[in-house]
């Protein structure tokens, strides 16, 4: 085992043993914290699809789960002109190509504790970030 393999080994089993010793307590950080911590991982990887790697830490798995692909088209913008007259452009139009990362920390008994965005895009005008509206959702 090469020294980068066994001080990676170390580092998740002192995060896993940090983790086991704590409890998600007060208010969770965002809506999809707020939706699956507590809940049950099998119907987390039900509903959205398996996740792409895990990793052992202690008496935890962390798990990564990437999905929710999706292309979407923002409108150019104009300057308004009254009587539904464009100006010039503001703004042109684009695409955003969108998909949601999250890393969710799993207990023994396969109830998520953790879960963290690491992937994400921002709502549109101030709106939910597109992980928030995919996978809060109810």
């Amino acid at each position: 085992m090469t020294f980068r393999n066994m001080l990676t080994a170390g580092l998740m089993a002192a995060l896993g043993l940090a983790a086991t010793g704590c409890t998600t307590t007060g208010v969770p950080q965002n809506e999809v914290e707020a939706r699956w911590n507590g809940q049950q991982a099998g119907a987390f990887f039900a509903r959205f699809g398996p996740p792409v790697t895990d990793a052992v830490a202690g008496n935890s798995t962390l798990y990564t789960w990437r999905g929710g692909n999706k292309t979407r088209v923002i409108p150019a913008t104009y300057e308004d002109l009254g009587n539904g007259k464009k100006g010039k452009l503001l703004t042109q139009a684009r695409t955003q190509y969108m998909r949601c990362e999250v890393q969710l920390t799993v207990s023994s008994d396969y109830v998520i504790r953790s879960i963290r965005t690491v992937v994400d895009r921002p709502g549109i005008n101030g709106g939910k970030s597109y992980c928030a509206e995919f996978l809060a959702a109810d």
